[in-house]
């Protein structure tokens, strides 16, 4: 099965991030003002001169850029589609074959097999499609575009010291369409921070060793935050009479707060003495989660609310938790009906952040205050119902 990509909400790599980077025009003045840059960052000459050498711009990149429509599926439909049966079997089968790489990992990055195995599944369908884009024709792309250049830009400059150390080679070294190398899908620079000899040979290769790629994943999410022993997501179950308008990732208490409010688990005790949230990405009648402070991890590894409700949620699977009761969610909004919606919340005066037809933290939060001005039930999930009234 040839695995769902997610690059269009990229990895938060800790980059700075300016107002006025340089894109667009001619694209040999474009590359002369790289090689201008590089030089000032104490790249080499004759490196930058040969990682140049051969880029050019790919339009099937954009292209790629500009298909979003994976985003705008619910998290049931989205999660059913792509935790297979298979998926789940070959995941706790590379768990085991695995075992003592993950056992390393977790003594030394404290982070859980089904986590990985989970990103591992989702971005290369364990390994077996890295992606065919070549990728300094990607980064190259995207900088030269001028909607997201400061954050494709530094990381032409992160492959070229990657080229310096031998890890690549820009003629040859391809990936997923936004720049993102290997079986657990890193942007340069999270491979020169992050990057980790897994296996002993010597040699970082996040193409062809899983123990490689697992161990710098592993590592990145340390460096990213990961709280060791800690659990990320737990479905709960959650009373009729359940305040919805304390749900989402804005509000977080107390385990024994939440229990005191009727929250129930499904799978195994709560864990007491954290802070969580209780989510419920399909509003009331949808599945309900408890998000504990590594589920926020998620969202620098991918910003998607649905590519993380599932990514977590399939770490649970993988670690023996049941599948969710999906219950009854209200019916929700179409693309075209998305986009109204986030058009009618703009004007009236509501950051939606685009309108993209996608439910973000944006658009969520705007249909929660105006639930609660309608005197709706403040859960977050947009209704045609919301939409006719408005």
């Amino acid at each position: 099965m040839r695995p769902i990509f997610f690059a269009a909400v990229l990895l938060a790599a800790p980059l700075t991030a300016f107002a006025d980077t340089p894109c667009g025009g001619p694209f040999t003045t474009f590359i002369e003002g790289l090689k201008t840059e590089a030089a000032a960052s104490g790249i080499a000459p004759a490196t930058a001169n040969a990682f140049l050498a051969n880029v050019g711009l790919d339009p099937s990149v954009l292209r790629a850029d500009q298909k979003q429509g994976v985003f705008q599926i619910p998290f049931v439909e989205f999660s059913r589609r792509l935790i297979s049966n298979d998926r789940i079997n070959r995941g706790r089968s590379n768990g085991q074959k695995y075992d003592a790489v993950f056992d390393r990992i977790e003594a030394n990055y404290g982070v859980d097999r089904g986590v990985l195995l989970a990103f591992w599944a989702f971005e290369t369908d364990y390994g077996t499609f890295q992606g065919d884009f070549n990728t300094a024709n990607a980064l190259v792309t995207l900088a030269h575009d001028c909607r997201r250049p400061e954050l494709f830009r530094p990381q032409i400059f992160a492959a070229m010291e990657l080229f310096a150390r031998g890890d690549f080679n820009p003629n040859t070294t391809t990936g997923a369409w936004a720049g993102e190398i290997g079986m657990v899908q890193m942007l340069p620079y999270d491979i020169l921070e992050n990057g980790v000899d897994g296996d002993g040979d010597g040699v970082v290769s996040l193409k062809t060793s899983p123990a490689d790629a697992l161990t710098s994943g592993g590592k990145m999410l340390q460096s990213l935050g990961w709280r060791a022993g800690e659990p990320w997501l737990a479905e709960v179950v959650l009373p009729r009479d359940f305040d919805w308008s304390q749900t989402g990732l804005e509000i977080a208490r107390p385990i024994s707060e939440w229990s005191a409010l009727g929250v129930e688990p499904r799978n195994g005790p709560l864990v007491e003495g954290l802070k969580a949230s209780v989510l419920i990405p399909q509003g009331r009648n949808g599945p309900a989660f408890i998000a504990y402070p590594n589920f926020r991890v998620y969202f620098e590894w991918n910003q998607s609310f649905t590519y993380v409700m599932t990514a977590a949620y399939f770490a649970t699977r993988l670690q023996g938790a049941k599948v969710f009761e999906a219950g009854n969610p209200d019916r929700g909004l179409d693309s075209n009906q998305m986009k109204a919606l986030q058009n009618r919340l703009q004007d009236l005066g509501y950051d939606v952040g685009g309108i993209d037809g996608i439910l973000g933290s944006g658009t969520r939060a705007a249909v929660r205050a105006e639930q609660n001005r309608l005197g709706m039930p403040v859960d977050g999930w947009p209704t045609p119902e919301l939409l006719s009234k408005l």
